[in-house]
């Protein structure tokens, strides 16, 4: 996998160092290089106000449409709440076997579920769901081991019930994939 470079686009204020460490846990997991760059975009354009939400399929195929010399995958990383219509609220979207993905924290936050805020939760948990797009970008589909980071999550419990790393099943189809 070392032939590709991800790049992880923040649009929102992130805390210092939080996307930094994410980066190095994906470069780890994907065996690449990762950077970090932050982005303006007018997210007015894509919020949807009968739903208060932001449409996460827009999002996905703006940061698609960007043009960023040196990177193989790109991942838009932001703040609000996503929907794409067939679903209440998404965590993130990725094109299958493509370079583009996208995901947001703002239902990966404690507070969303009355409880008090926890940052490393919030770490791990954004964590695993920006591995997880990016392994829809290798190809990847939603795996059955049940601590592998690409099974699918509908509740942010789920999440929490895997780890942030691919199955050595998964590990095995993207390697295939890359040949």
């Amino acid at each position: 996998m070392d032939k590709h470079n991800i790049i992880l686009i923040a649009h929102g204020q992130f805390e210092s160092g939080f996307l930094s460490e994410i980066a190095e846990e994906v470069a780890l997991e994907y065996n690449c290089s990762v950077a970090v760059q932050e982005s303006q975009l007018d997210l007015m354009n894509f919020y949807e106000p009968t739903r208060r939400q932001y449409d996460g399929y827009k999002l996905l195929k703006e940061i698609d449409g960007m043009n960023i010399a040196g990177y193989t995958k790109k991942i838009g990383l932001f703040r609000v709440d996503l929907f794409i219509p067939i679903l209440t609220y998404i965590f993130g979207q990725a094109f299958f076997k493509g370079n583009s993905g996208i995901a947001s924290l703002y239902r990966l936050k404690n507070e969303q579920y009355g409880m008090k805020p926890d940052q490393d939760l919030l770490f791990h948990r954004f964590r695993k769901v920006i591995i997880h797009e990016i392994g829809h970008t290798f190809g990847l589909i939603h795996c059955h081991v049940p601590n592998c980071v690409m099974r699918s999550s509908t509740y942010v419990e789920d999440i929490d019930q895997k780890r942030h790393h691919l199955c050595c099943n998964c590990r095995s189809i993207i390697a295939v994939n890359e040949e």
